[in-house]
């Protein structure tokens, strides 16, 4: 019996190609036409809707038995349908329909197929199948000036001939699949090795980019020595030549006059503003908040003033220009109070209305103006006749949107000099760098159009890294981590904020109360003996100090210097990605606080005496990842807590007690916490904060003392409350 067997092995057939019209005029489809035969083709079989039908068999003789071997053919219809075909009747075949992803997918499909398989494909489809075409990218200098070069890529593809718009079109596909007017496919492969393709990204190009326009670079863009390899040896020299005439090395001396020592990583930051002076370029200087953006200013502020009258020494007469500071309308008393301190020989004009904005008084008696935004747009018309010897944009994301009034009046000043700070990582968003650079480094970016078409990281995923490259010349930028070496365990700020309006009008009219009330008290005994209405009196100065509805609730909705100036902190940390502590130890203030956040979706965490689930808020702030804020009373926030996954502090309002101060800080600074603690201490400019924090300073005994506020109070004597309520008169400054 077994001899008469004959075993029949069948194999399968796809016979695919592509046809037009089937379901309408425009739409294509692949038919595959799926068969089976034994090698010595005594059966063919076909497969339709409902199996396998046989389609041919030859006669066998001597009465032979046939065994068909069909293992080669149960996973076909599983292919098939990978594939996405389905049968179809009308022309006996199944069909895929031709879509934009086609290409991609079949050509995944194909290589895939069993050896066992055999695979016929009309010629179209063999292009799907075909190795990509080889080019090479080379750049042309097309255009110098000075220090300014326009390149043009160019695509040298090898062994085919296609026109100009089918390269672009290959190119612009970034090795994807393009169609051919011939009915196939091609795709295009640029031949660059590792070495060659860092350096391009590292130039901040493109080599897909065949748009044809030219790229303008500054030279200090193009200096990598790696860029040789994609340049033509002529281009190359120009940018050599040119290159070598910047300085790149430049550390100067830090300024005798400075009044402060700087860390080593803020002598850094010196040194990269002085080498953008130095080559008259603009830049941004982007280190973390709290890193001393300000002080590192101030002291390029002052090299640039000693370096102008070195450079002018042979003239009779040498007048230094001033410089321009714009900045948050809560932070000009920031940048008055640090220029007075650590720069006492600049002579500091804070502009708060147009009047003060007098041409010959600013040439003849100021170094340094400060403006805020809003009052740079007032101003505009008389501050650009001044040709200033910087510009400093602080905070620059306050002109992210070119189109807004502060960017297009900002990019009207004429200075010698122009430096960005800002707080906020670039990768934030791409496009608002544009902007930044448009003012302190026009050109550097292309045109608006040419930067949104190049670095939008939706469309394109390696924008980023060919921005950064772009930036690297004109930007520094350090986070907290990266200098944490040069970090004490913890720094503290002072923040002031200046009162105005209904809260102003409300602090004086309560002082003159009390002024009134305690002008009977003329020794220290007298003092002691009304310390309690005292304490009251102060209070009150306090809360006003803190915001106005905490003395009276109808002024809930009235502006707060320090409430300002709280958000300003908090914005910036976001935008860094940090989580805070605020500390008050008013709860109402917290609940204003709190309010505000609510009511702009903020994440926040609360803790005050009333508080029920203690841990849980704890444990929600100390596990998340997201950048928020945690609001904690004085009381709530005593010893116990442990809060280590913040490492900024904010001390909405201070306390008698620099003690109690110390321990809120603490409570993020302690075992467990990797990273350095800066806190900021927010106080309110010529009030009893200010006052209160002046005698702090004085009284050291008060350092140990652990008592509460009575026991600040009873250590007052006559000249210290004279000192604290002696203030309030109306200046400028």
């Amino acid at each position: 019996m077994e001899d008469r067997v004959v075993d029949i092995d069948l194999r399968g057939t796809f016979d695919m190609k592509i046809v037009r019209g089937l379901t309408s005029a425009e739409t294509e489809h692949v038919l595959c036409e799926v068969s089976a035969r034994d090698a010595s083709g005594y059966r063919t079989e076909k497969l339709g809707k409902d199996g396998w039908d046989v389609s041919h068999q030859e006669p066998m003789k001597n009465k032979v038995l046939l065994r068909f071997i069909r293992e080669h053919l149960y996973p076909i219809p599983g292919l098939l349908e990978e594939m996405g075909f389905s049968y179809d009747p009308q022309v006996g075949a199944f069909k895929a329909r031709v879509t934009r992803q086609f290409p991609e997918k079949f050509a995944e499909w194909a290589k895939q197929l069993p050896k066992e398989l055999t695979v016929n494909m009309d010629d179209k489809l063999k292009t799907l199948l075909a190795d990509p075409v080889a080019a090479a990218v080379r750049f042309e200098v097309v255009n110098q000036e000075i220090d300014w070069f326009d390149l043009r890529i160019v695509i040298d593809v090898e062994g085919v001939q296609l026109s100009k718009e089918q390269i672009r079109a290959l190119v612009a596909a970034r090795g994807g699949y393009v169609r051919m007017d011939d009915g196939g496919w091609m795709r295009l492969e640029i031949k660059l090795d590792n070495d060659q393709r860092d350096a391009v990204t590292r130039l901040g190009l493109d080599p897909f980019d065949l748009s044809g326009e030219t790229h303008r670079m500054h030279a200090m863009q193009l200096a990598d020595p790696k860029a040789a390899e994609v340049f033509d040896p002529k281009a190359w020299k120009r940018i050599k030549d040119r290159t070598a005439e910047i300085q790149i090395d430049v550390k100067p001396d830090v300024p005798s006059q400075l009044q402060a020592t700087l860390r080593p990583y803020q002598v850094e930051g010196f040194h990269f503003l002085a080498y953008l002076a130095t080559n008259g370029f603009g830049g941004i200087l982007a280190d973390d908040m709290g890193l001393g953006k300000t002080i590192q200013s101030i002291t390029y502020v002052l090299w640039l003033r000693e370096e102008f009258a070195r450079k002018n020494k042979s003239k009779k007469k040498v007048v230094i220009p001033p410089v321009l500071i714009v900045c948050p309308k809560s932070v000009l008393d920031v940048w008055a109070g640090e220029t007075e301190k650590f720069a006492p020989g600049v002579r500091v004009l804070v502009i708060r209305s147009k009047d003060q904005a007098n041409l010959e008084d600013i040439k003849k008696n100021y170094d340094m103006v400060v403006v805020n935004y809003a009052q740079l747009r007032v101003c505009g018309e008389t501050l650009n006749q001044i040709k200033w010897l910087t510009v400093i944009l602080d905070e620059g994301q306050q002109i992210k949107n070119p189109d807004s009034k502060a960017a297009k009046a900002a990019r009207e000043i004429v200075s010698y000099n122009r430096l960005v700070l800002s707080g906020t990582p670039i990768e934030n968003r791409l496009l608002d760098m544009w902007s930044l650079m448009a003012f302190s480094m026009p050109g550097v970016l292309g045109s608006r159009s040419y930067f949104k078409k190049r670095f939008d990281k939706r469309k394109d995923p390696q924008s980023q890294n060919r921005l950064a490259a772009r930036l690297k010349p004109f930007l520094l930028r350090r986070t907290k981590s990266q200098v944490a070496k040069d970090l004490p365990p913890r720094t503290e700020e002072e923040v002031y904020a200046k009162m105005e309006g209904i809260q102003s009008q409300l602090y004086k009219a309560e002082l003159r109360r009390i002024q009134q009330a305690l002008l009977g008290l003329d020794s220290d005994e007298s003092v002691k003996k009304n310390s309690f209405a005292i304490l009251q009196g102060l209070m009150r100065l306090r809360q006003i100090c803190c915001h106005p509805g905490l003395v009276d609730p109808k002024y809930a909705k009235e502006d707060s210097a320090k409430m300002t100036a709280l958000f300003y902190l908090l914005d910036q940390l976001r935008e860094e990605g940090h989580k805070v502590l605020v500390f008050s130890q008013f709860v109402s203030m917290l609940e204003i606080i709190k309010n505000r956040l609510e009511a702009e979706n903020r994440p926040l965490n609360y803790l005050t005496g009333q508080t029920k689930d203690r841990r849980g808020e704890i444990e929600k702030f100390q596990t998340t990842k997201d950048p928020s804020v945690f609001l904690l009373s004085l009381k709530a926030g005593g010893a116990g807590l442990n809060l280590t996954s913040a490492s900024y502090v904010v001390l909405y309002d201070p306390w008698w007690n620099p003690a109690v101060e110390s321990q809120a800080i603490d409570r993020t600074h302690r075992i467990g916490q990797k990273n350095k603690v800066i806190a900021y201490r927010l106080l309110t400019k010529d009030s009893v904060e200010e006052k209160i924090r002046i005698l702090q300073h004085q009284k050291n005994q008060l350092v140990a003392n652990v008592l509460g506020d009575e026991g600040f109070t009873s250590s007052l004597g006559i000249d210290d409350l004279n000192f604290i309520l002696n203030h309030g008169d109306d200046e400028e400054g």
